[in-house]
């Protein structure tokens, strides 16, 4: 091979060796941007795939679903209104646990509809709020499984598993209630949380199957 033939290959050999740097670089970027956007459920989606190429595929989807809605803030109206409703059905907790739970998933959904995120769906919905809210989402799944179980009328669960799941609710209700409320959170005097109630009230240790 003459000296330009080296030239030649030398310079092909470069090129290849900045594409595939480029290409690591933009993979690389990629993985960092969903790794802070979604936190834990990015480790979530990796075990639940089996591949970290599979899991950042469906989250780069999620993502995208997500940032084509329009969320919209409540007023302050809208709030206190939730608020309110939120009040009444965590004071309900204490009597009457199991319709409680059913009845804050409701409410949950009914937040999301009002701020724009569909509801058609558990597994859309969740994925939602692990977009904006990903510290909470595992708190929705377990609540959410709670409150199936208890509506299908199946085996029921106890009331440990009850109040646990209304404790979720409640973690999601503050994020999705004060979110972009300039920076009121659930533990301010305006916040959800600000009546609560004692929800160990009820037979705090009865580890029983809810009967109704």
């Amino acid at each position: 091979m003459n000296a330009t033939g080296i030239v030649i290959l030398l310079v092909l050999i470069i090129l290849a060796a900045v594409a595939v740097a480029v290409i690591l670089a933009a993979k690389r970027r990629k993985r960092d941007q969903l790794q802070d956007r979604f936190g834990p459920e990015y480790d979530r989606a990796v075990d639940q795939h089996g591949s970290r190429k599979e899991a950042e595929s469906h989250l780069a989807d999620v993502a995208d679903r997500r940032d084509a809605l329009e969320i919209t803030d409540l007023s302050p109206e809208q709030r206190a209104d939730f608020r309110d409703r939120w009040v009444v059905v965590q004071t309900a907790f204490v009597d009457q646990p199991s319709r409680a739970v059913q009845d804050a998933d409701r409410l949950v959904a009914s937040l999301m509809r009002e701020r724009g995120y569909p509801v058609d769906d558990f597994d859309t919905k969740v994925d939602m709020v692990a977009v904006d809210h990903p510290q909470v989402a595992e708190h929705y799944r377990a609540a959410h499984s709670v409150a199936g179980r208890t509506d299908r009328g199946s085996e029921g669960s106890t009331t440990e598993e009850q109040r646990q799941a209304f404790v979720h609710y409640r973690a999601l209700f503050a994020e999705l209630l004060d979110d972009g409320d300039h920076g009121r959170h659930a533990g301010s005097e305006t916040g959800p949380a600000a009546r609560d109630v004692d929800l160990n009230d009820r037979n705090r240790s009865d580890a029983r199957p809810n009967k109704e």
